[in-house]
């Protein structure tokens, strides 16, 4: 009798996990429903048990030649980068080449108000160094500009610190250039050919690397803004460690299963990188419990692309979305299709479909509205089209669902116009999520 209750339950367990056919229909449904309203092309690709179930490619690779992406399909992917530059600093570590505790100074000529910042600050963000990529207008600046990763760190070196090292937790490039720096100077090679050399090669990660203006990589992708226009140059030389690798859904998923299954670091070193410190952030990997749930997971995004890698260690599954575009798409469709395949329900977006305004009373609504001190959202028309632009951020349509509502398609949010009775916009409601801004027009 108890070997067949144990049988039994054995057997529901397994009935418990859907089919490999229906998390394919069920993620593939729910990734279209982003491909239809504009905010996804890529590939995207679970697992379960280390095994593919649901691999798919979506949209373009290249506008210009009406080339499709395909699951080979090369793309950026920014800050997951982070990861792997994390797990080069613990092998150094492993070798006795520095200690996580090293003050910054032992390996780099570092301000006097660097004195009590460490590796293990940069690894996790907590050093209160200022970030390069947050001062005004680098981008736009400096974007086709080449430079050292000495060159990039000096851009704030001489700033103050935000907080004291280990204070506060603050999402921080310089921090991962720095360590790319580090990494070159005790390994005695440039970041790309060391990453290539140590960690790729040997996984078999062939479709992977250093991505880089001048070279030919075969099936790389372009990248897209939400608008469809090419995004601006970015000299690969500037995301260095932070942000410079390139991958397919494939190789990411043999790396991810390398990492987790313990191939490329001690048990110890394991442990620490995936430690949650401040903000759930361990080292290049954030560690989160979301519903009884463990999720390892990080996201990128760099000109052109967004990207995520989400792992769930106790069920064994891995989400993966590549995209060239810029929109937040990729970090809701990794995470939801690894739900699917834990048996989650997962609805697609729903269909919304915007109305035919007229133009005069479109214009009525033209204006700015402060929806917090400092915070302004700009509201005008471009011929047929709404637009709207926040503080700090680019402009974005919006579509009308009535004469009133309008909503975004790159981002789930919501404006819902109050209108005077000659029917002039007098305030906005901006609905994102949780959040709700109301703001009068100035």
């Amino acid at each position: 009798m108890r070997f067949t209750l144990a049988l039994l339950g054995l057997c529901a367990l397994v009935v418990a996990q859907p089919a490999p056919a229906d998390v394919a229909a069920k993620a593939d449904a729910y990734v279209q429903s982003f491909v239809r309203d504009g905010l996804f092309r890529g590939t995207v690709l679970v697992a379960r048990g280390g095994q593919p179930i649901f691999r798919k490619a979506y949209g373009n690779a290249n506008d210009e030649w009406d080339i499709a992406n395909t699951p080979e399909t090369k793309f950026r992917i920014g800050s997951i980068t982070k990861q792997f530059t994390a797990v080069a600093i613990l092998q150094l570590v492993e070798k006795g080449k520095l200690k996580l505790d090293d003050p910054i100074s032992k390996h780099y000529a570092a301000p006097a108000t660097w004195e009590k910042i460490t590796i293990h600050h940069l690894l996790n963000h907590t050093s209160g160094i200022p970030s390069y990529t947050g001062l005004p207008g680098f981008m736009a600046k400096r974007s086709v500009e080449k430079m050292t990763p000495v060159e990039i760190v000096k851009l704030t070196q001489d700033m103050p610190l935000e907080f004291a090292p280990g204070e506060k937790f603050k999402y921080n490039n310089t921090g991962y250039v720095l360590l790319g720096h580090l990494v070159e100077k005790l390994a005695g090679k440039d970041y790309g050919d060391y990453i290539t050399a140590t960690l790729l090669q040997p996984l078999g990660m062939k479709d992977s690397g250093y991505d880089s203006a001048t070279k030919i990589i075969k099936r790389r992708a372009s990248g897209y803004s939400p608008n469809g226009d090419n995004t601006a140059y970015l000299d690969m030389s500037l995301p260095h460690a932070a942000g410079s690798l390139y991958s397919t859904v494939d190789d990411l998923l043999k790396w991810d299963l390398a990492l987790h299954g313990g191939k490329l670091l001690k048990p110890e070193s394991y442990k620490l990188m995936t430690t949650p410190g401040k903000s759930d952030y361990g080292y290049g990997l954030v560690i989160r419990e979301t519903a009884g749930r463990t999720s390892i997971n990080h996201g990128g995004g760099i000109n052109g692309f967004n990207t995520h890698l989400i792992h769930f260690p106790a069920q064994g599954v891995v989400g993966i979305a590549l995209a060239n575009v810029n929109t937040p798409a990729a970090d809701q469709i990794a995470a939801a299709i690894a739900r699917i395949a834990m048996g989650d329900e997962q609805a697609p977006r729903a269909l919304r479909k915007e109305v035919k305004v007229a133009a005069d009373r479109l214009d009525l609504l033209a204006g700015e509205y402060e929806l917090r001190p400092g915070f302004v959202l700009k509201v005008w028309r471009d011929g047929d089209r709404m637009l709207t632009q926040a503080t700090g951020q680019g402009p974005v349509e919006i579509f009308p669902l009535n004469e009133n509502q309008f909503f975004l398609k790159v981002v789930e949010a919501q404006l819902t116009f109050e209108r005077d009775a000659a029917g002039k916009a007098t305030a906005v409601k901006l609905l994102q999520g949780p959040v709700e801004l109301r703001g009068l027009r100035k």
